[in-house]
Parts: C-alpha cells; structure tokens; sequence
C-alpha cells in the first residue's frame, strides 16, 4: 500500500510535540519550563485537517501546561502528557475515538515514538528525525520539525483524500494555473 493510499484512510491523526510540533528544544527558566515554540503554519495545517473532518489528538511523553494552551488554541480535545508507553498512548486515543488504528495517522522523531508509529496506518515522521524513525515511516515531510512539518503532513493527508482544493477554496484561493 502506498503512502497516499495510507494518508486516505486517516480518520484521527496524533501528534507528538517535542520535535514535532517544537522543534525539539527545551527552554528552561528558574521555575521550569519557560516555554516552547511552535510554527504558525503548522496551526493552521491542524485547522484545516480539523475542518475537512479529521479528527487530531496530542501524545506526549513530557507535560507542559504550554502543550495544554496550544491544543485549546487550536481545538484538540484529546491530548495525553506524561505517555511513558506511546503505543499504549496511541492505541487509548483510536479507541476512545471510536477509530481503527488502520484510520490512524501518528507522527513522532525519535525513539520513544517507535511504539506508536508500528500500529498506525500511516506512519509520518519529520525531515530531522532519528535513522531509526525514518526507516519505519510511510511518509517523512522535507521540513524539520516545529518548522512547517506538520503543515506538510496535513496538505499531504488531504490532497489523499481530494479535500486539498476545498480547502484552499474556502481559505480565498485558488490553485495556480500556468499556460503550457
């Protein structure tokens, strides 16, 4: 089955947030974790995955109040911090979503995602992620992580499903068209 074939069955995507959703740097002050950054783009690529009926969750292995703020902002509902077993983490959100992991999308960079990536139907992973990451995904994105990647991965899923043109209709535009 091909990467697109496995990005049209993807009802819920999840996603990791250090190296994902951030580009995996951690900024501490006196009283912890000071804060995270995260890529515009990659918020509206949420919104537009959201908006065309797929569902998208959180799995973290770290807990961030910043993590909670960023899913309220853009609408997740579902979202698991503090996951020392990612696959079990992964496997809770398909089924309290009421989907097969086959209609699961999961993208993760390192290791600890490995777990999750080996039950989901469409395994994605960053431009930056760990070798070992990269030789269990379908689809890995040309951007970095916290850097436009998951805005990739979302224009990925949805020209799989013919929703890429709908959406950029609604958003004020158009496809380009040049004369040959």
């Amino acid at each position: 089955m091909t990467a697109e074939q496995r990005a049209a069955a993807v009802r819920l995507l999840v996603l990791d947030v250090d190296g994902v959703l951030t580009d995996g740097r951690l900024y501490f002050g006196s009283d912890g974790e000071a804060l995270k950054v995260f890529d515009v783009r990659d918020g509206h690529g949420v919104k537009l995955l959201r908006e065309a009926g797929i569902e998208v969750a959180i799995l973290s292995a770290r807990r961030s109040p910043i993590v909670e703020r960023r899913a309220r902002e853009l609408g997740i509902v579902q979202v698991i911090q503090g996951a020392t077993d990612k696959g079990a983490g992964f496997a809770a959100l398909a089924r309290a979503m009421r989907v097969s992991t086959e209609q699961c999308g999961y993208i993760g960079d390192d290791w600890p995602d490995l777990g999750a990536l080996a039950q989901a139907g469409f395994a994605a992973t960053v431009a930056d992620a760990a070798p070992e990451v990269r030789a269990v995904a379908h689809w890995t994105t040309t951007a970095p992580g916290g850097r436009g990647a998951v805005r990739e991965l979302a224009e990925f899923i949805l020209r799989a499903q013919g929703q890429f043109e709908p959406a950029l209709r609604r958003h004020g535009g158009q496809a380009a068209h040049r004369d040959a």
